[in-house]
């Protein structure tokens, strides 16, 4: 375990993760505003979870956390977390199943991540992206204290179509005057 809430694990990726990880990334609606095509083949499952599990957390570049529920230690999603060179800034990224969707899960998960990069690892600043349709997405960087610092018009070329991305950014100050550090009940 490297994170944990109320009702989540966020832990390193593990072999059993590759069937439910197809499953939901499989799924038409998960998959629209995300890089990959559904469905997602269980062999290219497998050796996604194998790169995921060997991710380093300390290291710049991508790592992702797998999310379990608690109460039915399943798989429900995951985070991504691109560490920056000067290991001052990030950006993340978040999937999550689709019948798991609607439940917090995926605040809860990413306000973890938050509250272990600004406080923890002191970061100093956080960014994140999405598709301008994505509005779910969008809305819920918002509600942890994104602000939205740019709307760039058909700057991805993504699956046969032009799309408009939304840049949203996060400070450690701006995270602290929200409480947002050590104000979850998190445990290392």
């Amino acid at each position: 375990m490297l994170l944990e809430t109320p009702r989540l694990v966020l832990r390193r990726f593990r072999a059993e993760d590759a069937a439910p990880l197809a499953a939901y990334r499989s799924d038409p609606l998960v998959a629209r505003y995300q890089s990959w095509t559904a469905p997602v083949p269980l062999d290219s499952a497998v050796r996604t979870v194998r790169g995921y599990a060997a991710g380093s957390l300390e290291e710049p570049g991508w790592f992702q956390y797998a999310i379990e529920l608690k109460a039915d230690r399943c798989l429900v999603g995951d985070v991504g977390v691109c560490l920056h060179e000067n290991r001052m800034q990030a950006e993340l990224g978040f999937t999550l199943a689709g019948e798991r969707q609607g439940h917090g899960y995926a605040a809860e998960a990413v306000r973890a991540v938050l509250d272990d990069l600004f406080g923890r690892r002191g970061l100093h600043r956080v960014s994140a992206e999405c598709d301008a349709r994505n509005e779910g997405s969008a809305r819920l960087l918002r509600r942890l204290g994104f602000v939205q610092e740019g709307h760039l018009r058909q700057a991805t070329w993504i699956k046969g179509e032009w799309t408009d991305d939304l840049l949203f950014g996060l400070l450690a100050s701006e995270w602290q005057a929200s409480d947002g550090v050590g104000d979850r009940g998190l445990v290392k």
